[in-house]
């Protein structure tokens, strides 16, 4: 996994439309770069409702938030407009970015093992390194927006 002081591509990869986001395009803002394991479950509903319901408050801290999962573009599509999420969703379906960042591994529910995303947070800064790391156990979903605030 990338930790604080590890350097982050500037191409992160293509929006829930098609277009490439990258860092570059937010000159000057720190990336909050949230990892979700699926679109419109209920732990990664509440983590992007925290985000969306405190987006203008991160965006005046000087963050621009940015989602990623390996769901398709059309399920970005039809979650960012279900819960009107105002910040960009990566559709990570290669794997290139959960890979990249180290937060594609096993993981294990009611003893099935199955390979999925970690829900981890990198705040990364303006010249593209990793400030930050929010991890697994340390994310809280409904308060996520606070929790970044308050880094």
């Amino acid at each position: 996994m990338k930790v604080p002081g590890d350097k982050v591509d500037d191409l992160l990869g293509l929006d829930a439309e098609g277009r490439e986001v990258r860092l570059s395009d937010y000159p000057g803002k720190k990336i909050a770069l949230y990892f979700y394991p699926k679109d419109n479950t209920p732990g990664c509903t509440a983590e992007a409702c925290s985000l969306r319901d405190g987006y203008e408050s991160l965006l005046a801290a000087g963050y621009q938030v940015i989602g990623v999962s390996v769901d398709s573009a059309a399920s970005h599509q039809k979650f960012a407009a279900k819960h009107n999420l105002p910040f960009p969703l990566i559709a990570d379906t290669d794997h290139r970015l959960v890979e990249e960042m180290g937060v594609w591994g096993e993981k294990s529910m009611c003893g099935r093992k199955y390979m999925g995303t970690f829900r981890t947070t990198f705040i990364i800064g303006p010249d593209a390194t990793v400030l930050q790391v929010l991890g697994p156990k340390q994310v809280k979903t409904k308060e996520h927006a606070e929790q970044i605030l308050k880094l």
